[in-house]
Parts: C-alpha cells; sequence; structure tokens
C-alpha cells in the first residue's frame, strides 16, 4: 500500500469489531511497503490498539505481511488477540477511542487547534482526533457518522 497516493481506511471504520484496526492495517500494509509518506506506523493513535490486542508493532505487521487480506488479519485478531476479550471490554475500548481528543495545554492540543484552523476553520464541534484526521483525509463528518 501507498499511503503517498492514497490515504489510510477512517479511524472510525471497524474491523474485526475494533475501530482503528482498519486504519492500523493500513498503515502496516504501508509500512511493509516503504509507502508510508507522511504518515506513521506505531505511533499514539496505533499504540493504544496494540497495547488493546496485547501484540507489539513489528509482530503485528509481519502478521498483515503473511496473511494479506483484510478477511484473514481480522480473522487472526480476533481468534488469537481478542479471545479473551468481553464485548464490554471491546464496546469501552471503542468509546474511548471514539472520544479520543487532546489533552489541553499539551503541545498535541497546539497541533491539533492549528490543523483545525487549517482543515474545518470554524468547526468547534471538531473536537476529536478520529473527526480531524477524517476532514484532514477529505472526508466529511456526515459522510464517517452516518
Amino acid at each position: 500500500m501507498d499511503l503517498t497516493k492514497q490515504h489510510p481506511r477512517s479511524a472510525k471504520e471497524t474491523m474485526a469489531g475494533l475501530v482503528s484496526l482498519a486504519r492500523m492495517t493500513d498503515k502496516a500494509r504501508a509500512y511493509n511497503d516503504g509507502g508510508l509518506g507522511e504518515y506513521h506506523y506505531d505511533c499514539p493513535h496505533d499504540k493504544p490498539v496494540l497495547a488493546f490486542l496485547g501484540v507489539d508493532a513489528a509482530t503485528f505487521a509481519a502478521h498483515v505481511k503473511t496473511l494479506q487480506t483484510d478477511q484473514a488479519i481480522a480473522k487472526w485478531v480476533h481468534d488469537a488477540l481478542l479471545r479473551a476479550k468481553t464485548p464490554e471490554q471491546i464496546a469501552a475500548f471503542n468509546a474511548e477511542r471514539r472520544a479520543w481528543a487532546p489533552e489541553p495545554g499539551t503541545p498535541s492540543a497546539a497541533f491539533f487547534e492549528e490543523l483545525r484552523a487549517k482543515v474545518a476553520p470554524g468547526r468547534s464541534d471538531v473536537t476529536t482526533w478520529f473527526d480531524l484526521l477524517d476532514l484532514d483525509e477529505g472526508r466529511t463528518l456526515e459522510a464517517v457518522r452516518a
């Protein structure tokens, strides 16, 4: 995958029942193929997913390379990494990730505000990283919230 030519999927898209997994899979493919461009793999967006799954970035990327298809990757994640998770734990993880926002007063918050002013001027309703990433990548909030 070449993320210099296309964007990864929205963080809101689910795979194996988890938000961010499809996006992280796209970034792992690009990492494996040397096509990350401006994107980062094993970044602050990916780390909570990896921690929840109990796998490190190198192992995840290796499985993505070996398994190749979304279906095979989702099956591996479901069968090997999520088997000990309850539906309530998965729902709580998804809710927490969907609400992920920068902590006020941090460099992350300053970056968020700067990017929001650039891609969504006047949009005070854009308060989460998922929404900001979607707008930055040309997706409308209405389309991804539907």
